[in-house]
């Protein structure tokens, strides 16, 4: 299992519309296209906190992505709701959080 997280912002007033257009979009086909296993949609104060799990590497999911209309249109429904945390935001691979510790009791 891959995992990533995209930090934004959004105004927390937005989160159920943002939640909708998730849930609109998850209910297709797409997520499964893109090898999405499961998303969580966090807000904390202004920020947007999204964590995915895929079945592949993050950047190859996301080629796929940028591949699909549906994955474009999701991103322009969301465009009135979310922004870059970055100015210099150019792809969704700017808005990625780096890890930089994990620890799991299921490993040794």
């Amino acid at each position: 299992m891959h995992q990533t997280m995209i930090i934004a912002r959004m105004t927390p007033a937005d989160a159920e519309r943002v939640a909708d257009v998730f849930a609109r979009s998850d209910a297709t086909s797409m997520p499964h296209e893109i090898g999405v296993r499961h998303r969580s949609l966090f807000t904390f104060h202004e920020l947007y906190v999204h964590l995915i799990e895929f079945d592949r590497p993050p950047a190859e999911a996301m080629r796929v992505a940028q591949g699909l209309p549906a994955f474009r249109s999701v991103s322009e429904e969301l465009r009135p709701y979310i922004a870059a945390y970055d100015p210099g935001w150019r792809s969704p691979q700017d808005a990625m959080a780096r890890r930089f510790y994990e620890w799991s009791a299921d490993r040794p």
